[in-house]
């Protein structure tokens, strides 16, 4: 997501911006960088990737399986307001039951096309003091976020789901700085371990002709207007057949983006800077939360595909199995351990 404090990972991006995999590995970013660094791979066949799952070392830390009646409020709180994310989004994020719920062991979080009021600016935003205006949109969904109640830094994050389709539909699942101490975004870092726009949506340049691309991004740099980005986009055919698990594997100076349990991107500390420190490994070595979210249009979905919002799609739901949380501490000595992978 990219904006003041989240949204578009490649919104507007040209032809020109782009890098191989390769190149975007050996690249040493810096304030006089290029402010964005986007490659496109293809998604790696089976066994011919790093596959963490398949390692010795990973602990059980962290989960939530979605099988009680309700959300765990004790895991989940929610954004609710109709900023729109700074990439005009048009939702009004809400935390009721209409938009987010729990049956049948799965989160579904619903976009919903409904007229709604809500605060202009997030809590984040909102003055210390004083009455903040109020605007109404188009349409409702959530946003959940472990803020405030759990964070990582370093570890194995999956989360299994199932996403929707339709022009102007935007599921993101990714993460942001507990305590920002480094700054505003984008100098606190961003981690984006899965966004996704307009799938099934005609795609000449898409195997099977359809929309199927998803993408893992880092956003870093300056304070905006100053931020930068580096992010990978692959097509992933079989996308909307089903759940698939969407991950990260973060580790000191790097984090792998694997998709299904393989690994398809991979960056380096040198593929990321911040203004606010000369440390190589920051902004990406403090806690991060993790946040769930299903977003109608914005710069990124009405700037590809078809271009703006079909408005006759609604609801679309962004179904989630579960999403779990493991730290490395492998047994002494241990081969094919997830320390020994790196």
């Amino acid at each position: 997501m990219f904006a003041l404090t989240l949204g578009a990972a490649v919104s507007g991006c040209s032809t020109t911006q782009r890098t191989t995999e390769a190149q975007t590995a050996s690249a040493n970013l810096g304030p006089d960088s290029p402010p964005k660094t986007i490659a496109t791979v293809a998604m790696p066949a089976p066994g011919t990737t790093r596959e963490p799952g398949r390692e010795r070392g990973w602990n059980l830390v962290w989960a939530d399986e979605f099988d009680g009646p309700s959300i765990d409020r004790t895991k989940w709180d929610f954004d609710r307001d109709c900023w729109g994310g700074g990439n005009s989004e048009r939702q009004c994020y809400t935390d009721r039951p209409a938009n987010a719920s729990v049956g049948g062991g799965l989160l579904t979080i619903t976009a919903r096309k409904e007229r709604f009021t809500g605060p202009s600016l997030p809590a984040s935003m909102r003055p210390a003091s004083g009455p903040v205006a109020d605007v109404t949109k188009d349409y409702t969904s959530a946003r959940m976020v472990t803020r405030g109640k759990a964070s990582w830094r370093y570890g194995r994050i999956e989360v299994r789901a199932k996403l929707p389709g339709g022009q102007g539909t935007w599921p993101a699942i990714w993460m942001l700085p507990e305590d920002k101490s480094l700054g505003p975004w984008a100098a606190s870092g961003e981690i984006d371990i899965l966004e996704a726009v307009n799938l099934g949506v005609a795609c000449a340049a898409c195997p099977g002709g359809r929309e199927n691309t998803i993408l893992g991004t880092l956003h870093f740099g300056g304070n905006w207007p100053k931020n930068a980005l580096n992010s990978t986009e692959t097509n992933a055919p079989d996308i909307l057949d089903g759940f698939h698990t969407f991950g990260i594997v973060w580790a000191p100076g790097r984090i792998d983006w694997t998709y299904d349990g393989r690994v398809f991107a991979t960056k380096r500390r040198g593929d990321w800077w911040t203004s606010a420190s000369s440390d190589p490994a920051a902004p990406f070595d403090r806690n991060f939360h993790l946040i769930l979210n299903l977003a109608v249009g914005g710069g990124l979905s009405e700037e590809r595909g078809l271009t703006g919002v079909d408005e006759t799609i609604w609801p679309r739901t962004m179904q989630v199995d579960w999403v779990r949380v493991w730290k490395c501490q492998p047994p002494r000595g241990s081969a094919r351990s997830c320390e020994g992978e790196r």
